[in-house]
């Protein structure tokens, strides 16, 4: 795994204004750009004079910029000569020592002395000057790396003890190695200021109690403020009460502010609770907690209203939100682009995308223009529920809007290309969004490998897995899982073992995700011999082996019909401590079948209840098939509607399945009426389901309702399969009524079947000339889990 370094903020300019440096420093007209003249002042002796010489007549910036400094000055310039001349200043002139050093460094580039950098250090504690005294001691320690503490200490007790300010300076090493996060380094700071009786300020404490709020130091670090004496700021409970709750100790965090804060209560101390309890559901404990925050004369802040909104939001309350928002404005309090951004998001959630207009309209009429973030819950929106074209329009008005476009933007921008089939776009995209500073990160590569690799560009998504590495980014698991299933898919079986083989010896370390896909890979081509090796390896090495992996072997094996060994997975399975899913039930059960063995299927069925694992739509379908198969019909229905009394939709599968049934059990009648029942369900027939029942009634009913059936289909415009116009034709042939057939045969052409011609014509000819008798035609049927195709007979 990558460790993604910390990247430090680049030191803020440490010099003051022009005038602020020389308010008491006489100012020349023109720039230092020559010796100042004979006679108007005593001339330096030597270079650090010199140097004295030239900011005390002409101020920092006018000396330091001059062409005098830079032909006569720089070029000689050293350690030692900066930090006498910076020695000199601290005192009499302390700004201008300031502004010395920080020009130096920052436009020249000149590196300082760390006595230098101490020196300066105590001049701006000195003055007061917070902000550029935590920059510069910011810019020390991280030259000096972690683990400096104890001999910076010591350098600062030897030389600075005496001097005004001396704690600031001690205190502020203690807050930058806190907020460093090197906090080993920040104690001993610490510890060496207790020893000489130097007082750490509550700011220190703070930002050490925030590090460390996650471990059982906080109580440590939260007694010794105490026991010093150290006031407390209005912040230092909310730390602990919010670490106490990161912790998922809510009892203890409410026990800690109950006892705490009987004085007063501090409305920040409010909002960690109920941010707490919103984020673990308990949303009407978050409730009561804003009603006590009233009932003590506290005012809730906009914080308070979005922590309460963003709870609700997340239960589904969307109503009640609302109204939360509205009662903002009723207390005079402002929502903000956070409350909308959070109603937004809630509705997103729920799938109400009409709402999150209504929302964002809302904010426009309350002046509040969405922001990145809000196009981006947006965007997710329409990708999810398949908009792309929306999401584009949306990606179009960001742009327009001058809107930046951050990672999340160019991703689900990505995910809508890829989802649409336009990888060439998705593709270019990697490069629009480098020109716009916006940098790739794994997540973007993923989403484009994995696209890629469903259009089968495998080739190209192995060239960016490399870009990635080039970049120094790893590739997950799932961008390297997405390569070898279109690998698989691919049919390029010994180039997924090459590349899964590869990933072993680079010390990557191959997650039981690949290996199951690699098992599942070699089952799908056949390679069941293959899959067991890998399984094997896989217990070799001491990793454990998951469901999807076991699910994948029973299919394997079911697959080539090795049912004993599939069983005895089964049985496996439990020695791992890992519990046989619904797959695992369904897919042996369906293996069964195939084989035959009816009393196997039941008993599974029967096993698979008693363990209490649900079964699914695809084993229940399985379970219709065995009834089916044994002519139950009566029971293969109550299967049916038990599905939907235990909340699972049939598919058009699980229909076709009984309709087949009842076709070859010559209940066309009944098959229609289930094919009509389907319909009033919302579960829309497929091309199989018309091609069973058209084969159905040419076959075993009445050629009259079959001829119905077809010029309903054809006003509804659903595209019928070949399969249906042919059988039709054959069957009228059959019947004598050639007129029909020709008929339909012309039909069938105008639906764009011109590719048939030839052979269409040697179908129809022939059944004029044999007229008495035809031989067997073939009917796409359905392909019911692993079931062979349905052949439709005439005889």
């Amino acid at each position: 795994m990558l460790c993604s370094l910390r990247q430090w903020r680049h030191y803020h300019r440490l010099a003051q204004p022009l005038s602020k440096l020389t308010s008491s420093i006489p100012v020349a007209a023109v720039f230092y750009d020559e010796r100042p003249p004979v006679g108007t002042v005593t001339a330096p002796v030597d270079t650090a004079s010199d140097i004295l010489h030239g900011l005390r007549g002409y101020g920092a910036h006018q000396f330091l910029s001059g062409d005098y400094f830079h032909r006569s000055i720089a070029w000689k310039l050293d350690v030692n000569t900066v930090d006498e001349v910076v020695e000199r200043l601290k005192f009499e002139w302390p700004e201008l020592a300031v502004g010395f050093y920080g020009i130096l460094k920052r436009d020249h580039g000149f590196r300082h002395s760390r006595k230098c950098g101490f020196v300066v250090a105590h001049i701006l504690a000195r003055l007061h000057r917070v902000n550029d005294l935590r920059e510069i001691i910011m810019g020390i320690i991280q030259e000096e790396g972690s683990g400096s503490a104890p001999f910076l200490s010591e350098v600062l007790g030897k030389s600075f003890l005496g001097w005004d300010s001396h704690c600031l300076v001690w205190d502020m090493f203690a807050f930058c190695y806190s907020r460093l996060e090197m906090l080993s380094d920040a104690l001993v700071v610490l510890a060496t200021m207790k020893d000489l009786n130097m007082q750490p300020s509550v700011f220190t404490y703070n930002s050490l109690l925030q590090n460390l709020k996650n471990t059982a130091l906080i109580w440590d670090i939260y007694n010794e403020l105490r026991v010093r004496g150290i006031t407390e700021s209005r912040y230092t409970k909310p730390i602990i009460i919010d670490g106490l709750c990161k912790q998922s100790m809510l009892r203890q965090a409410v026990k800690f502010w109950q006892e705490t804060e009987k004085g007063g209560a501090c409305i920040v101390s409010f909002n960690t609770i109920m941010s707490a309890l919103c984020g673990t559901g308990l949303i009407d404990v978050a409730k009561s907690f804003f009603s006590m925050m009233l009932k003590q004369g506290l005012i809730p802040d906009t914080y308070s209203y979005n922590i309460l909104i963003h709870g609700l939001c997340l239960v589904g309350s969307m109503e009640e939100a609302l109204q939360c928002a509205d009662n903002m404005e009723k207390y005079g309090v402002e929502p903000d682009i956070v409350t909308y951004n959070t109603l937004v998001k809630g509705f997103h959630l729920l799938g109400l995308e009409g709402a999150t207009d209504q929302v964002v309209h809302k904010m426009l009429m309350k002046g509040l223009d969405p922001n990145t973030r809000t196009y981006n819950i947006l965007l997710c929106g329409y990708c999810q529920t398949g908009k792309f074209e929306d999401a584009i329009r949306l990606i179009h008005e960001m742009i327009t809007k001058g809107l930046p476009l951050n990672i999340i933007s160019y991703s689900v921008l990505l995910s809508c290309l890829c989802k649409m089939g336009q990888l060439d776009k998705a593709i270019t995209l990697l490069d629009d969004m480098e020109t716009t500073g916006v940098k790739p990160d794994v997540i973007f590569y993923s989403i484009l490998i994995h696209g890629l690799c469903k259009i089968r560009e495998v080739e190209k998504a192995i060239q960016l897995c490399n870009d990635m590495y080039e970049r120094s980014m790893f590739p997950s698991s799932f961008t390297h899982g997405s390569i070898l299933s279109g690998l698989f898919d691919d049919g390029m079986v010994a180039e997924a073992r090459i590349y899964f083989d590869t990933l072993s010896s680079c010390n990557f370390r191959v997650h039981i995700v690949l290996y199951n896909i690699m098992i599942n890979g070699y089952v799908k081509s056949g390679c069941i011999g293959d899959a067991v090796r890998l399984y094997k390896q896989i217990i070799e090495k001491g990793m454990n082996p998951s469901i999807v992996t076991f699910n994948s072997l029973i299919y394997g094996f079911c697959r080539s019909r090795k049912l004993f060994m599939a069983r005895r997975l089964l049985e496996t399975i439990k020695t791992f401590g890992l519990v046989p899913n619904s797959v695992t039930y369904t897919t042996l059960m369906n293996g069964y079948y195939d084989d035959g063995d009816i009393c196997a299927v039941l008993e599974l069925f029967r096993e698979m209840v008693a363990a209490n694992v649900s079964p699914t739509h695809v084993t229940y379908t399985v379970l219709i098939k065995v009834l089916c198969s044994q002519e139950r019909w009566e029971e293969a229905y109550k299967v049916l509607e038990n599905m939907y009394v235990k909340g699972l939709k049939p598919d058009p599968v699980t229909y076709n399945t009984i309709i087949q049934g009842l076709c070859k059990a010559k209940n066309v009648k009944m098959a229609l009426q289930l094919h009509n029942e389907m319909l009033l369900h919302g579960v829309q027939p497929s091309l199989v389901t018309y091609d069973i029942l058209m084969n159905g009634l040419c076959v075993y009913g009445d050629l009259g309702d079959a001829d119905k059936l077809l010029r309903s289909l054809e006003n509804q415009q659903i595209n019928l399969t070949k399969v249906v116009y042919t059988t039709l034709i054959k069957a009228h042939c059959v019947k004598g009524d050639i007129s029909t057939a020709i008929s339909t045969f012309h039909c069938m052409l105008q639906k764009g079947f011109e590719e048939t011609l030839q052979c269409a014509n040697q179908d129809l000819f022939g059944i004029m000339s044999m007229g008495s008798y035809l031989y067997s035609i073939p009917v796409k049927a359905a392909t019911d889990y692993g079931s062979p195709r349905l052949q439709g007979m005439y005889a």
